[in-house]
């Protein structure tokens, strides 16, 4: 069995079947992307990964067990962890005492350094959290989620709201994390030039299903593609 298994999974809200029997292998240790104009599922399937939402119909499996269903926390103690669009930080805590009570008092102080310096922050851990710019924000939340010593990391558009700096440092990161880690990590994300930054698999999702799997070179080069997404998502990075 694969790492994470999504098999025909199907979710209905009311009249709308916001995910239409998706079905996606994504391997131990591998780094993939997953684009599709807004609203065509991304979050939604997000939700079924990690128990916010129950599927009405296919099957979630993690490291080879059945977690369709589950409750979050007991899936998140699987090794699943997620960050979401806003960042969810403790503001009125230093930097540090965000990593530490994330790890549940579990790391030791050179484990806590090696996050701090790996979401470059070290030089900043005992400013509140609160007072960080946008993006330092942003890689706080990622630190958190390395605390919990994850397996999978699933990313909702982790560069939102940053600058292009602060974009190509996110990429840089998000791959750091995979390579050097072994994290598998599933980004959803709009920005294109992120994207094709991370160069990894790319899965082109439209109303509900996946559309096309490839490497973000075939991927662009695609009419149905370009078509559907590329076109617009370009035009607003250009804006």
């Amino acid at each position: 069995m694969s790492f994470l298994e999504l098999k025909s999974l199907c979710k209905n809200f009311g009249g709308l079947r916001a995910v239409d029997d998706f079905t996606l292998t994504i391997e131990e240790g591998s780094l993939n992307a997953l684009v599709g104009p807004n609203g065509c599922g991304k979050s939604t399937l997000f939700n079924l990964i990690t128990g916010v939402l129950k599927p009405d119909a296919g099957k979630v499996c993690f490291k080879e067990h059945n977690i369709t269903g589950w409750p979050s926390h007991k899936i998140a103690r699987l090794g699943v962890g997620r960050k979401f669009q806003v960042p969810a930080i403790f503001e009125e805590l230093t930097i540090r005492e965000n990593l530490v009570i994330a790890a549940r008092n579990t790391a030791n102080r050179a484990a806590i350094n090696g996050i701090l310096a790996q979401i470059n922050l070290i030089e900043a851990e005992h400013m509140l959290a609160g007072e960080l710019a946008h993006g330092q924000k942003q890689w706080l939340e990622i630190g958190l989620l390395l605390a919990q010593a994850p397996s999978l990391i699933l990313l909702d558009e982790p560069t939102a709201g940053m600058t292009a700096a602060e974009t190509r440092a996110t990429a840089d990161l998000i791959t750091r994390i995979n390579r050097d880690q072994g994290i598998t990590v599933l980004v959803i994300e709009h920005d294109m030039g992120f994207i094709e930054h991370l160069a990894c698999p790319l899965h082109v999702m439209s109303k509900g299903q996946i559309l096309k799997s490839g490497h973000f070179a075939d991927i662009r080069k695609d009419a149905e593609v370009k078509a559907l997404y590329f076109g617009q998502a370009e035009a607003l990075s250009d804006a």
